[in-house]
């Protein structure tokens, strides 16, 4: 038998999406008969809105929204995404440096495929999103990680970044609003981060996918907003999945000096060509349409918010922080290590999710997922009921 390997080295270093592999579980379980409650998914439990997905069905009656189109997007959605960033990231960008493209996630891969040569390195806040390591290394770039943890309110610093920083430095991912946890950078600390950046050459990619979700009054400012001088090396990722509940429209976009966005649009050519055209225009009617159901989304959320971190912090051993953006509370779990509960003593967090849905039958993405363990991930993105039974559960486990 040969012995080169079925998969490549790269493809087969590729781990699968923590997030993605706890939902299916829960999935599997709740399939059996078993009544889970998961907080794993970072989707929103809310339909699309009406009028959008009344756009979608009218352009099922043109037929030329069944043939190839540009690859880096129809003219009208480039248009509307460049007129939301010049109105919530503060950059009147031109649409020509705008691609559209297959989700967030293909925004992400694509941007470190265009600023990455081997052994470049990205220093990488963590916790983190769980597909950021994975798209750095698909790009043979490194993946740097820069830990704060919940006594830093999950947010770096300039000090901490400079500490990670080398010669092999190119790129710094910023995310504020953050999955996992929720955090959002101050306007003080984002123009921090942003000169630091700035001063020392680096290139930023900055996903906003979370930008609209915010709280307490909390704006989330954009880096390029922060330090305008940014805009020639920096990478703007962002898309509609959660803002106007469109996950399953696979519908996000990148956006970049213009240089950067030909080499993208040069990609994207030869990968996937151009998006579906009724998504598209879906997009368009989202962004250019009435906002205020967005705004009942985001009213909904805050309320879950406040009522998941008020319930978690009653868990023994859990400290949770209150987030100020996004869907998720990120939870220090440490002090709920190292005792038995029913016969089983877990001693990291990966040990003590397993243990939760187990014996709670309620999934948590455990903090391995996102960087070191000793935290658990619950979306909020669920309905008040079972939001509230679940953590209920976790009580009566952890506390006996």
């Amino acid at each position: 038998m040969s012995n080169i390997s079925r998969l490549s080295k790269k493809i087969g270093a590729i781990a699968e999406s923590a997030t993605l592999k706890v939902d299916a579980k829960a999935k599997a379980l709740q399939a059996e008969g078993r009544p889970v409650i998961s907080y794993a998914a970072g989707e929103p439990d809310f339909a699309t809105p009406a009028h959008i997905v009344d756009v979608a069905r009218a352009a099922l009656d043109d037929p030329k929204n069944f043939r190839y189109t540009a690859a880096a997007g129809l003219p009208v959605l480039r248009q509307a995404i460049a007129a939301k960033t010049a109105r919530d990231s503060g950059w009147n960008i031109d649409p020509a440096q705008v691609i559209v493209t297959n989700g967030g996630k293909q925004a992400v891969y694509q941007a470190f495929q265009v600023l990455l040569d081997p052994g470049d390195e990205v220093l990488l806040p963590a916790p983190y999103w769980t597909s950021y390591p994975e798209a750095i290394q698909l790009a043979d770039g490194v993946p740097v990680e820069v830990f704060a943890g919940a006594d830093q309110g999950y947010k770096v610093t300039v000090e901490q970044l400079e500490a990670a920083r080398t010669e092999r430095t190119k790129v710094l991912l910023f995310v504020s609003p953050s999955n996992p946890t929720g955090a959002v950078y101050s306007p003080e600390e984002t123009r921090a981060i942003g000169e630091w950046a700035e001063a020392n050459g680096l290139w930023v990619v900055a996903d906003e996918i979370y930008q609209n979700l915010v709280y307490d009054g909390v704006r989330a400012v954009s880096i390029v907003e922060a330090v305008p001088a940014l805009t020639d090396r920096t990478i703007l990722v962002n898309g509609v999945a959660k803002t106007y509940a469109m996950t399953g429209w696979r519908l996000g976009w990148m956006m970049g000096p213009a240089d950067i966005i030909k080499g993208a649009s040069n990609l994207q050519s030869h990968l996937c060509s151009n998006v579906n055209n009724i998504a598209q225009l879906a997009a368009a009617a989202a962004l250019n349409g009435p906002q205020e159901p967005v705004e009942e989304m985001r009213l909904a959320f805050d309320r879950r918010r406040k009522l998941i971190v008020d319930e978690l912090n009653k868990v023994p051993g859990f400290h949770c922080p209150t987030p100020e953006g996004a869907f998720y509370a990120y939870v220090d779990v440490r002090e709920a290590l190292g005792r038995e509960i029913r016969g089983v003593t877990p001693n990291t967090s990966l040990e003590l999710a397993d243990l939760i849905l187990d014996q709670a039958e309620v999934a948590a993405v455990p903090g391995e997922a996102f960087g070191p363990s000793g935290y658990l991930r619950f979306s909020y993105a669920l309905g008040d009921e079972p939001l509230l039974e679940g953590i209920r559960r976790i009580q009566a486990l952890l506390s006996e």
